[in-house]
């Protein structure tokens, strides 16, 4: 069984947010408007887009909501004073998050929070029916699969990476079907905001690139997260679905399964062994490049 425990995650979710600093000043300041006074981030992880924002309107509310204690504390460690920090989950619909917020938003953001709700369409209606006349949602989901490595690596078959996000997406899949009452979305996510009663919503993504040779601290980081990847395929470890933030307490159970190759596996051992020949983190055409859709609606006046 694999089980993805938010509290283990929660300094892997601070990396993040400390890692994308960059990004979440980008993104923050294209959707901001001077007159914003309250904006909510649900689903905050370790807080990286909650403090974005708040630098981008030092005027306004920010609140940053997460339904997992640990993490929260890593957010409210992170954001030092800038947001106020509410403890709520997306599992017990709007009101839960209405009395976190305590106002009509003018702006709410959700990384990679309501694909871990077992009814998105249920969770998307209930973010929009947070929003005050004119307000805005921003739902930061999917994009395209991020590229690091070479197709061929001179060890193992070509073409590791592709295998390894379709045993992803095959993950993923099982996850969202495992949780509890979980309900088909067969449509995209600007439906889903049309749906929940916003008008003109959108999508734009927002593409990120760091050639290689990677500095030190990013090829860490890359190598990390597909030993994570990979854990989390195995079963060795806590997985966290696809993206970057989440709004749910307790973990989701997703059976055991196959879901890499035995040589594919091998191959990971052999790239992600400090010891071996062949580690990722000695090599020095490891690089990133990374495309993340956000999908924004409005709620009319």
């Amino acid at each position: 069984m694999i089980e993805i425990d938010w509290a283990e995650e929660a300094g892997r979710l601070r990396a993040a947010a400390e890692g994308e600093g960059a990004w979440n000043a980008g993104v923050a300041n294209s959707l901001v408007r001077d007159s914003d006074k309250v904006v909510a981030d649900v689903g905050c992880g370790g807080g990286g887009m909650a403090k974005a924002l708040a630098e981008a309107l030092p005027g306004a509310t920010v609140v940053a909501i997460d339904a997992d204690p640990d993490v929260l504390e890593q957010a409210r460690e992170h954001t030092a004073g800038l947001v106020r920090c509410e403890l709520a989950s997306m599992d017990g619909g709007a009101e839960p998050l209405r009395a976190a917020i305590d106002a009509p938003a003018d702006l709410i953001w959700a990384s990679a929070s309501v694909h871990h709700a077992a009814d998105q369409q249920a969770a998307v209606d209930a973010l929009a029916s947070l929003l005050a006349p004119g307000g805005r949602l921003a739902l930061a989901e999917g994009g395209l699969p991020a590229r690091h490595l070479p197709w061929d690596l001179g060890v193992g078959e070509p073409g590791l990476e592709l295998r390894l996000d379709l045993a992803q997406d095959r993950w993923f899949k099982v996850m969202r079907d495992s949780l509890p009452g979980s309900v088909p979305m067969p449509y995209g996510w600007t439906e889903a905001l049309t749906r929940a009663g916003l008008t003109g919503a959108t999508t734009r993504s927002v593409l990120t690139e760091t050639p290689a040779p990677l500095p030190p601290e990013r090829l860490e980081g890359v190598v990390h997260a597909f030993r994570i990847r990979i854990e989390r395929l195995t079963g060795t470890g806590h997985g966290h679905g696809h993206g970057h933030g989440h709004g749910h307490g307790h973990g989701h159970v997703v059976a055991d399964e196959e879901w890499l190759s035995p040589e594919d596996l091998d191959t990971w051992r052999q790239l992600l062994d400090p010891e071996g020949p062949h580690y990722l983190g000695q090599r020095t055409d490891l690089a990133v490049l990374s495309v993340r859709s956000v999908h924004l609606g409005h709620l009319p006046r």
